[in-house]
């Protein structure tokens, strides 16, 4: 644990202006069983140990930056040192360090120069592509036009959604379609429950990231309907490349 700490320092230390302390074994260990760090808690703890400390969710240590000084030298000053992906212990038996969401080092650029390629074949940066994207930004307007003052996060999750679904399946759907909306919460859901302390920290191991995955796939696969070819093409051409 003081290893940990002491390459975190190495990292970090600069002219002694950033000083990072951990929290006690039992201390953090209830702690990141017990008490979710809030807002409201960060700024406490930080006047307590420093801008930069960690906590431990289980055996996992989480290191914690408060201040602009602190956060402009982890991501300017040591950009490479914190450029990695944190770790989704619930995914990680299911996808295995593969994707462009959940890779991370070397094999995360190999992916992303590939599907960069992929995508620019396929009409990324091209009129087909522009044009869908034109086309959802009108029906965007029309719906702000509708209303007064409201949250725009609805609105543009769906119109995020439409495009890749136009991209896709050729065609988008209309807001308030009821299947669309019921798919769009059970994207937010899950991404809830991926989000919660016990799914990033696996406490439950591989079972829960598992029922999430077959989760979606069967809720996901009567969705597909008529797309279920689309679908079987796309799982295959997964199969090929990895």
């Amino acid at each position: 644990m003081r290893g940990f700490w002491d390459k975190i320092e190495e990292i970090l230390g600069k002219n002694g202006k950033i000083v990072g302390k951990e929290l006690g074994l039992w201390e953090s260990f209830f702690f990141g069983f017990w008490v979710s760090l809030t807002p409201l808690t960060t700024p406490q703890l930080s006047d307590q140990y420093g801008p930069v400390f960690t906590v431990w969710l289980g055996p996992r240590p989480v290191l914690v930056l408060r201040g602009t000084e602190a956060v402009r030298e982890a991501l300017v000053g040591q950009a490479e040192a914190f450029a990695g992906r944190g770790r989704m212990p619930t995914l990680e038996s299911t996808f295995r360090g593969y994707g462009v969401v959940f890779s991370d080092g070397e094999r995360w650029r190999q992916l992303r120069r590939f599907s960069l390629t992929v995508l620019r074949d396929f009409g990324m940066g091209k009129r087909s592509i522009e044009s869908r994207i034109q086309e959802e930004a009108q029906e965007l307007l029309q719906e702000f036009q509708k209303t007064q003052a409201f949250d725009p996060t609805f609105l543009l999750s769906c119109a995020v959604s439409n495009i890749i679904c136009s991209i896709v399946f050729g065609s988008r759907f209309d807001y308030q379609d009821p299947e669309f909306l019921e798919r769009m919460q059970l994207i937010n859901n899950s991404f809830q429950e991926m989000s919660t302390p016990w799914s990033q920290v696996g406490l439950f191991g591989n079972f829960l990231g598992i029922f999430l995955i077959l989760f979606l796939i069967l809720e996901f696969l009567e969705f597909f309907g008529i797309f279920l070819g689309i679908f079987r093409n796309f799982l295959g051409i997964l199969g090929i490349f990895f």
